[in-house]
């Protein structure tokens, strides 16, 4: 097959695409900024190298033939795409400028990360940070994804990581909760209803162990796919929450929460900021990077 035939100049798939979307070649021209003949020709020649009608035209009114619909629905995307890359490249090396796509644990994100960004985009009002929320594990390679904020222990393969802070998970409960039924002792706690995050599904277990009591005493209780509805199954008292205490500072603050008199887990993982070694030069990772210690050394001295 012709490969030129089959690839037609970006001039001419823009003023088909324009007047598909707008149904009018005159308002193609206003929206490129061309001449309304100018815009009939590119198409006419776009229909020549396809050897295909497009477009019916009826005096000054153009209506797409079927070819023409399915063609433009193709190409729309495309085209998009195009001018994303674009714009992206030219935020990317814009000078002070720049983007930066960041997946996050949304949990994370909303307890931790997106109370303390006013302060970065004080520092950078000309730069931006797109947080998109992931669960699981990360594989930063075509996930259009500059960085992203996992829990793990390093070494991350593949990847440099940056710690944020541990994974120091504490038991919490609604005080309400303690005024029915009162919690004495470590036995005690293992009565109530456990609230499990899926992620963390062995957490219970690995408490129950470490007091010398019957794992199975941990199975109980519901299962929720992302920590801030535990966090907040636990404010409403429909049980007790093991969880990182980095996540619940506003609730401990607050006395929604409070903390159970007895030792949680240790930190095993931390909040790390991964990103690939050909990111490192990245010019908004690299101010999001310094940024971030800031943050960290702030966070270590209250």
């Amino acid at each position: 097959m012709n490969l030129k035939k089959i690839t037609p100049s970006l001039s001419m798939l823009m003023a088909f695409e324009a007047s598909a979307r707008l149904g009018s070649f005159t308002k193609a021209a206003h929206e490129l900024s061309l001449t309304q003949g100018a815009i009939s020709r590119q198409v006419t020649a776009l229909e020549g190298a396809l050897d295909l009608p497009l477009f019916i035209r009826c005096g000054r009114h153009i209506e797409l033939t079927e070819v023409g619909r399915r063609y433009a629905l193709d190409i729309a995307p495309a085209l998009a795409r195009i001018r994303g890359a674009s714009t992206r490249a030219l935020a990317f090396y814009g000078g002070e400028g720049g983007q930066l796509n960041l997946g996050a644990l949304p949990t994370f994100a909303s307890r931790w990360l997106v109370p303390k960004l006013a302060s970065f985009y004080q520092q950078h009002p000309n730069m931006v940070v797109h947080i998109h929320s992931r669960i699981g594990e990360y594989v930063l390679q075509g996930t259009g994804l500059d960085a992203a904020i996992n829990v793990g222990v390093e070494p991350f393969s593949g990847l440099l990581s940056e710690r944020i802070v541990p994974e120091e998970m504490i038991i919490v409960c609604s005080p309400k909760l303690l005024v029915r039924n009162p919690v004495r002792s470590i036995e005690d706690l293992f009565s109530f209803r456990l609230l499990h995050i899926m992620a963390r599904s062995e957490a219970w277990r690995e408490l129950a162990t470490q007091y010398q009591i019957n794992p199975r005493s941990a199975l109980a209780g519901p299962q929720f796919e992302t920590t801030i509805h535990l966090i907040q199954a636990a404010v409403l008292g429909i049980g007790i929450g093991l969880v990182a205490r980095c996540l619940v500072e506003n609730e401990l603050n607050s006395k929604e929460l409070v903390e159970l008199p007895f030792k949680g887990l240790s930190a095993k993982r931390d909040y790390c900021l991964l990103y690939s070694p050909d990111k490192e030069g990245h010019p908004v990772l690299q101010a999001f990077r310094a940024w971030l210690a800031d943050q960290i050394i702030e966070s270590h001295s209250l």
